[in-house]
């Protein structure tokens, strides 16, 4: 059973059959949202799908990043991420047209941050999210 399906813009409909959300700041306890803490966020995120998923292909979509009017510190200005970090495991038909449909399948994992904790569905999916090139990332499994 599926959580949700999203409408790639490519056309190619996927699944998603897990869904993990944090929290993009929780615990910090000092300091404040840069640069340097952001890319630590995100290539964290990052490396928390690969070792929770190691037998699948894993992508990141870039996530965007905010500059409110606020002063910064010694690392630099304030830098904000959206405020939910979230590892998806999608499948879709299979990518390779030669193999068998009912046989096969592809997959990809999939890291991201969205502003709120909604479960992504339908046309209404964040726009990076949809634009993930799943014909150049997913890999064909069989069942």
């Amino acid at each position: 059973m599926s959580l949700s399906h999203i409408a790639l813009s490519s056309g190619r409909s996927i699944e998603l059959s897990e869904l993990r959300m944090s929290s993009t700041y929780g615990g910090m306890l000092e300091g404040y949202p840069c640069k340097r803490i952001n890319d630590w966020k995100v290539s964290g995120l990052l490396h928390r799908a690969e070792r929770a998923f190691p037998s699948l292909p894993v992508h990141l979509v870039s996530p965007a990043r905010e500059y409110p009017d606020q002063s910064g510190g010694a690392f630099g200005p304030v830098e904000v991420l959206p405020s939910v970090a979230c590892v998806g495991v999608f499948s879709s038909t299979a990518v390779d047209p030669g193999l068998d449909p009912v046989l096969h399948h592809s997959v990809l994992v999939v890291a991201w941050f969205q502003p709120l904790p909604d479960v992504p569905s339908g046309e209404n999916a964040d726009p990076a999210l949809r634009g993930v090139p799943w014909e150049e990332l997913a890999r064909d499994r069989e069942f």
